[in-house]
């Protein structure tokens, strides 16, 4: 099956082509069939330069550039449009994630899981230079969730995660434009009853550039998009469920692949 990791990057110009040739070598190395798709979200900085560097020497890369204005979710949607794969990994551009957990999830749908969700406060998991602040606010987030969804999973609003493209059809529309999108996504596809498996990751701080998420502006957004997605599960449980068998031909026939 064809992975297509998707890389939204803004403002990443000293780490990109690290991340991507790592990224790249670590599934060239495991004879994985992919694509890297790196969404350009309207960096100010040199990064265009680069990706198109990247394009140039590495095989397998695909540049979009996200419409105006940028936005973390705008750049996911961008880039899910423009996927060719049968499985789709979400992956951070400032080498905060783990090219080798990417293999682990690819491994991990081929057991037959729609969905596979990293979580890195569960044994066997690694987390370097978290900030604390953003530690506990991540902690109450996440237990909320765990409450109104009464599930189990426990780092639901970390975005590296893997999805079958049948998982992200039966989501649509997304409407999340900022790093709230990381929790629609995984609470529609578990709304919709898709099976998923959980599996600890590491997780680094950034070695260079900014951090893009602001705790403070991005909260109200977050506890929108649960609520959103909690609301459509109570009051349209019947309909989501409807959504989710309709489904293109060729993906009917592969729902058991």
């Amino acid at each position: 099956m064809k992975l297509s990791v998707v890389i939204p990057v803004r403002n990443e110009e000293g780490c990109i082509g690290k991340v991507v040739s790592i990224l790249a070598e670590e599934l060239k190395s495991k004879s994985i069939e992919h694509e890297i798709v790196l969404v350009n979200d309207n960096s100010t900085d040199s990064t265009a330069r680069e990706l198109n560097e990247l394009f140039c020497s590495q095989r397998g890369i695909k540049i979009i550039d996200s419409p105006a204005p940028n936005g973390f979710g705008r750049a996911i949607k961008t880039g899910l449009d423009n996927v060719s794969g049968d499985i789709v990994v979400i992956f951070m551009g400032d080498g905060s994630d783990d090219s080798e957990d990417v293999v682990k999830y690819y491994n991990k749908i081929l057991e037959g899981y729609d969905c596979v969700f990293g979580s890195r406060f569960i044994k066997g998991s690694k987390v370097t230079e978290y900030p604390k602040i953003k530690l506990i606010l991540n902690r109450l987030g996440n237990k909320l969730i765990q409450l109104l969804f009464l599930i189990k999973y426990n780092d639901v609003s970390n975005a590296f995660k893997a999805y079958r493209i049948k998982a992200i059809r039966a989501m649509q529309p997304l409407v999340s434009q900022y790093f709230n999108i990381t929790v629609e996504m995984p609470l529609k596809a578990i709304a919709r009853g898709f099976s998923y498996a959980v599996v600890p990751i590491n997780w680094n701080g950034r070695e260079s550039g900014v951090s893009k998420y602001r705790i403070q502006e991005l909260s109200r957004k977050y506890f929108f998009s649960i609520l959103y997605v909690w609301l459509e599960k109570i009051l349209l449980k019947e309909e989501i469920r409807k959504d989710r068998v309709i489904m293109p031909p060729e993906d009917r026939k592969n729902c058991n692949a």
